[in-house]
């Protein structure tokens, strides 16, 4: 589970902005909302947190940075030397244009806390470290720092990491992490960190996701847990078809036979799925629609039904950005309560999500710990709060209100244009 991230100089963001999953020592919604795991003690995580903002606040640049980093942790090893690693510092600070971007997470993987960062330029990590706490108290497995003046990096190793540290740190390039190239050379110990970054941290973009996900889920045997789904949702479909063809029957006949060697090699997937809906008639009789005469918003939450059953099913940590964009607030409320309630959730997912929707902004539904916001400083600069910086009062304020009055900020000042 992801307890907190932190990053600084990365895109819209200047100085290091933390956001917390941590619980405070409120109870509201304590047993829908909140989940107590065990690493060393009980720790009382959020099971979700929304954030809120103006356009160009940054709220999606957050979840990019948390791409970014999943992004170098699973692929910095296979970089070559001398690859661009692709991070984009703030630009409108002249002192920080050239300085590395810093990405922080503590999170919970097999039972076990863990606090892991590294910061990096476009060319080479500058500095990575790694703490453990399996008996409450910090252990330092690794810690690498760039010397600017010797132009070399200084290496610590903690007594509790184990294997070919010396291996491992000749053979970590400028451009990749230690954590990465360890695990590619079988380091069984950091192997539970490496999988939370390239298995537990799932994202979905403004965009959605493609409908194949859950038409495999279909094929596999779950149709009835995605067609109840969808029922719940009010979309009245009777079934759900999804044919399969062969990735090369797809191709136009013209088609050089070299590209679609190149195509069918590179491909992940061999084969092109078509999904199609059911609904019955005024007889009772099925009358087929081909997907794309579906709406936007059901196209939509066809998409997200499959990766959302997958994260609920093991307990890992979503990320969405504008989950409202296309999805009528009520659907965006029933996706919610399945990550709030146990029976729906028994292996403790988290949500985190974006969103423009002011009708989820009740603390009917949320904590006051589950909220945050995005605002630009007078520097441009992108500053993340959550709501318990501010009094709002426990069960009795109107968030809603509150938000569009601009108490909270990180709301756009509109001008008159007349």
């Amino acid at each position: 589970m992801l307890l907190e991230a932190s990053v600084a100089n990365y895109l819209s963001f200047a100085e290091k902005q933390v956001f917390s999953l941590v619980a405070n020592s409120g109870k509201e919604h304590e047993t829908l909302n909140v989940t107590e795991v065990k690493a060393n003690r009980k720790h009382r995580v959020l099971k979700s947190a929304l954030i809120y903002g103006a356009n160009s606040s940054g709220k999606s640049n957050f979840l990019m940075a948390l791409v970014a980093m999943r992004h170098l942790v699973v692929h910095s090893a296979t970089k070559q030397r001398g690859n661009k690693l692709g991070l984009t510092p703030f630009r409108l600070d002249a002192n920080l244009r050239n300085a590395p971007s810093e990405f922080e997470v503590q999170f919970i993987a097999a039972g076990v806390r863990y606090q892991y960062g590294f910061s990096a330029s476009s060319t080479r990590i500058h500095d990575e470290w790694l703490f453990a706490f399996p008996k409450g108290q910090a252990q330092q497995w690794f810690q690498r720092a760039w010397d600017e003046s010797n132009q070399e990096h200084v290496w610590k190793f903690g007594n509790h990491l184990q294997g070919e540290k010396t291996l491992w740190q000749k053979t970590t390039r400028e451009n990749a992490l230690f954590l990465s190239t360890a695990v590619q050379l079988n380091s069984q110990q950091l192997q539970p960190i490496f999988d939370w970054f390239s298995e537990s941290l799932q994202f979905i973009g403004i965009g959605g996701t493609p409908p194949h996900f859950t038409a495999n889920m279909v094929q596999k045997g779950n149709k009835e847990k995605v067609l109840k789904f969808m029922q719940a949702a009010d979309i009245n479909l009777s079934d759900i078809l999804v044919e399969s063809t062969p990735l090369e029957e797809s191709f136009p006949e013209d088609m050089p036979q070299k590209l679609r060697d190149i195509i069918l090699q590179d491909s992940k997937q061999q084969e092109v799925l078509t999904v199609k809906t059911q609904r019955l008639d005024n007889t009772k009789q099925p009358v087929e629609f081909s997907f794309e005469e579906e709406s936007d918003g059901t196209q939509k939450l066809f998409g997200l039904i499959g990766p959302w059953l997958d994260v609920l099913d093991n307990g890992l940590v979503l990320f969405v950005d504008e989950l409202n964009n296309s999805l009528h607030t009520h659907l965006v409320g029933l996706l919610l309560q399945l990550f709030h309630n146990p029976e729906a959730n028994p292996h403790n997912a988290q949500l985190i999500f974006t969103t423009h929707d002011t009708n989820q902004l009740s603390q009917e539904i949320f904590r006051r710990d589950q909220v945050w916001f995005c605002e630009k400083d007078k520097q441009q600069a992108t500053k993340l709060y959550p709501l318990t910086d501010f009094s709002a009062r426990k069960g009795r304020e109107n968030l809603e209100a509150a938000y569009l009055s601009g108490r909270y900020g990180a709301v756009p000042f509109v001008k008159d244009i007349i």
